[in-house]
């Protein structure tokens, strides 16, 4: 373990599940993880691995049978995962913003009900908010939730959705407008349903087709799919928090922590992007020298050592400021650019360093090249962080007169 991107101040605990997830990562992970990319493979033994550490309920009370632990410490162990291979920490992260949706939104019936088997990884959890041509206008949702007695009938398709076919819970955000005022604005008519459904592709239960995998440039094995709702009830008792018309709030709450999770994931792809570089620039020799004795390449793995331990620092105060009870929506907007920016570059660095071999597939850095752009866009685009930042800055340096 090098010295970059380490954390002041961890509990025993804490440095115990770090080092525990680590070593899986070194042993598990890491040696299949660009095999199992290139063949766009789900990752069942890596899952399962992780179901029995625990890390499916890391952020899950004790109560519920998890492990209770901090934003801070599933925030750290993302960055473990995704140094090792992005997807597996995109199948988590998923279900973690399910799960903590339910903890801080649900029902005490609905926490009761999901919770205890979403720690040992039974139910898995997926989040749909976004739909085809709605791009970040969450507001303008069409998916509709309409109320027949006791149940909701939901028609209308979303899309990218991570672990779309493989989740058997998934939380989606529909507009639910009946009976609410003309003029009423569009987040305030957003409900969020808790949709149960069988794993896999095609119908999987009465009104609900998951059409099959996307095929993307990268962020591969993770299933990202559509989700096709033509006529489907949902018991009205699988509305989160039993109210409507609260969903725009939950979700965004969910995506506040969500931006933690892939500014921890730009943190590890950057570590190990960082770490390929750093040992090929000392075995590669160019003109009777390895190359990282030449100061253009030691001048490259400086930047790229800094931006590693920049996006990290940020990353960790942003968990940090959560975990006190604070808004954190300004440092998780900040880390999640700053880390999905950084890890973009650093990539790209490393990538040169290896010059023609990182084209190759035989070569990590290729998988990691593929792998960065998604975190550019994924829970919310650069623009959008900076959008949000932006407003919170001109609220906290508000000119008084």
């Amino acid at each position: 373990m090098g010295r970059l991107a380490q954390t002041d101040g961890l509990t025993e605990v804490q440095q115990e599940i770090l080092s525990t997830v680590r070593t899986f990562v070194e042993k598990e992970i890491i040696p299949v993880a660009t095999e199992l990319e290139h063949r766009d493979e789900y990752p069942t033994e890596i899952v399962e691995g992780l179901k029995d550490l625990g890390l499916f309920g890391l952020m899950i009370p004790e109560e519920y049978g998890g492990l209770g632990e901090s934003l801070l410490t599933y925030a750290l162990c993302v960055e473990e995962i995704a140094r090792g291979w992005m997807s597996v920490s995109g199948i988590i992260n998923t279900h973690f913003i399910v799960a903590y949706l339910l903890l801080q939104h649900g029902t005490q019936e609905q926490r009761d009900h999901f919770l205890p088997r979403m720690a040992t990884g039974e139910v898995r959890g997926a989040f749909s908010m976004s739909e085809p041509g709605l791009g970040s206008d969450v507001s303008a949702i069409t998916t509709k939730g309409v109320r027949d007695g006791d149940e909701y009938v939901l028609t209308g398709q979303k899309m990218w959705l991570t672990n779309g076919g493989s989740a058997n819970l998934v939380a989606v955000l529909c507009r639910t407008d009946e009976g609410l005022p003309e003029g009423t604005p569009g987040h305030r008519s957003l409900t969020t349903f808790l949709v149960e459904k069988e794993p896999g592709f095609g119908e999987v239960r009465p009104g609900l087709t998951v059409p099959g995998k996307i095929d993307k440039m990268g962020y591969k094995g993770v299933d990202t799919t559509e989700l096709i709702l033509d006529g489907l009830r949902v018991p009205a008792d699988r509305v989160l928090g039993g109210t409507t018309g609260r969903g725009f709030y939950q979700m965004m709450d969910g995506v506040e922590v969500g931006r933690v999770n892939v500014a921890a994931r730009g943190c590890g792809v950057a570590q190990r992007a960082f770490e390929l570089g750093i040992a090929y620039a000392q075995q590669r020799q160019t003109f009777g020298k390895p190359i990282a004795q030449h100061q253009a390449i030691q001048f490259k793995l400086a930047e790229m050592a800094t931006k590693v331990e920049a996006a990290h620092a940020l990353m960790v105060k942003a968990a940090k400021t959560k975990d006190d009870g604070r808004r954190n929506d300004l440092e998780a907007g900040m880390a999640k650019y700053l880390a999905s920016e950084f890890c973009k570059e650093v990539v790209e660095d490393s990538f040169r360093i290896h010059g023609g071999y990182g084209f190759s597939k035989e070569y990590e850095i290729e998988r990691l090249y593929r792998e960065a752009p998604m975190l550019l866009i994924g829970e919310g685009t650069a623009e959008i962080q900076k959008m949000i930042v932006g407003r919170r800055l001109l609220e906290e340096y508000k000119l008084r007169s």
